[in-house]
């Protein structure tokens, strides 16, 4: 079982900036990839950011110059650096751990928005 909380959401500007943090626990030697997803109101889940075992990373192209991901294996941490913030931005994330095992585990989310 891994556990995942994060952190460092919050209410901010167009434009401005904003670090998330998703801290794992539990059986945190069975997680490979870290990543994190987002989603708005009425629309899909969808993945924003994603690191391997190995460091390859993966952006979708509406985050890509303006977020980066980076993960922290001595303190079982990823977290995700957000510039230049747009309305469209606003979402909820979520910090997603897979496992070994081909099961994913999930943190409970936090809250962005980004004022105009």
């Amino acid at each position: 079982q891994v556990q995942l909380v994060e952190s460092g959401g919050g209410l901010v500007q167009a434009g401005g900036s904003l670090r998330l943090s998703c801290v794992a626990s539990g059986s945190t030697s069975s997680v490979r990839a870290m990543g994190w997803y987002r989603q708005a109101p009425g629309k899909q889940r969808e993945l924003v950011a994603r690191v391997s075992n190995g460091g390859y990373t993966n952006y979708a192209e509406s985050v890509k110059g303006r977020f980066t991901i980076s993960r922290d294996y001595a303190k079982n941490t990823v977290y995700l650096q957000m510039n230049s913030l747009k309305p469209e931005d606003t979402a909820v994330y979520y910090c997603n751990a897979g496992l070994i095992n081909y099961g994913n585990s999930w943190g409970q989310g936090t809250q962005v928005t980004v004022s105009s």
